[in-house]
């Protein structure tokens, strides 16, 4: 069965708010992008300084995919309440790349497809934080939608990284967001390999060095926006027969869209479970909304930017789409809601 996210209880949206409001000391939040619980438990030998410190699993969000997750850690809601559902999903008839912020037509949209229209909550609970996130994020869309409000301090190197989080902490900021996307890459590229190991060993070391030069009594909370899944030589082709009943794909590998054609969803929805329902879970629209995975209500407006028949693997594959495409294959994957995906780690020690 999927892993339906508890947005209500033990979840990655609730880590900012319950921090925020009842935080005594100064707090630092460190985003580790692709670290999930059940990759970091088989390989606790390589991460002695995460495995000292206190925490549990939760539930990151439907789909398992950056923009969405990072979304709702910051603004403290649920998928169908901000409505960044997904790395690719439609606005204005358009795709929308939300980590680009571009489609086919507008590769840089931040003008017709203004980041605060599209979502309008303030993060942060509204206050001013300090930032610390890569130097080429301070002005891209996808940071106007979910980082807005505060000054953003860039970084180029992980030098620079621990420095400007000891200065802000230092210099008497109480809460300071730090994120890093070295594991989520490397699995991108290379799976859950050799490489993989050496990166997440070279985390635990940033994460020791924190602690080790940050102010005494500082919190330090590590999470994570999603799992991986490691799909090397499982790209799927759609069914011939499925395209054939549909207008158009959006989403991403592991979770990907079908838009219904004239034929409607009904048959849509039949033809894709028949030939995807052996290694996928196969969805549409309204039965994803009634299992609650982007939230406890889907508005109409939300819902417009969404497909009509979801394909959601359990396998170690993903679903191609000729106009996803990246610099190189991707290897390691996410966006599904398999326990692999869904559960990350919430740390927490003092320095």
């Amino acid at each position: 069965m999927p892993v339906v996210p508890r947005y209500t209880e033990d979840a990655l949206n609730r880590v900012v708010p319950d921090l925020l409001e009842s935080t005594a000391g100064p707090t630092v939040l460190f985003v580790l992008d692709g670290l999930g619980w059940e990759q970091l438990l088989a390989r606790w030998h390589l991460a002695p300084t995460l495995r000292s410190m206190n925490g549990v699993a939760i539930t990151t969000v439907a789909p398992s995919t950056t923009a969405t997750a990072l979304t709702s850690l910051t603004t403290g809601l649920e998928p169908a309440e901000h409505g960044v559902i997904g790395y690719r999903m439609v606005v204005d008839g358009e795709v929308l790349n939300t980590l680009r912020w571009g489609t086919a037509e507008q590769p840089d949209a931040r003008r017709t497809i203004p980041p605060e229209v599209v979502q309008p909550y303030a993060p942060f609970l509204g206050r001013s934080v300090g930032m610390v996130n890569k130097a080429e994020f301070r002005t891209s869309g996808f940071s106007r939608a979910h980082l807005r409000g505060s000054e953003l301090t860039g970084y180029r190197t992980l030098g620079t990284l621990l420095q400007e989080v000891v200065r802000l902490v230092k210099g008497g900021e109480r809460f300071v967001y730090t994120y890093y996307d070295g594991i989520d890459k490397v699995s991108h590229e290379y799976g859950l390999a050799d490489e993989y190991d050496s990166e997440l060993a070279m985390c635990d070391w940033l994460v020791d060095q924190l602690l080790d030069r940050l102010p005494s009594g500082t919190q330090v909370i590590v999470t994570a926006d999603h799992g991986q899944v490691d799909c090397r030589d499982g790209e799927v082709k759609i069914a011939a027969d499925v395209l054939g009943l549909a207008s158009g794909l959006s989403g991403e590998g592991r979770f990907r869209w079908l838009h219904a054609g004239a034929a409607g969803v009904d048959e849509l929805l039949a033809a894709a479970g028949e030939h995807h329902g052996h290694h996928a879970w196969v969805r549409s629209i309204d039965q994803i909304a009634d299992e609650g995975w982007f939230g406890r209500s889907l508005s109409a407006g939300i819902r417009r930017r969404l497909g009509d028949v979801a394909l959601v693997p359990f396998e170690p594959i993903s679903f191609a789409d000729p106009t996803d495409t990246g610099p190189y294959v991707l290897v390691g994957r996410h966006g599904s809601l398999t326990s692999a995906e869904m559960y990350v780690p919430r740390l927490s020690a003092t320095a």
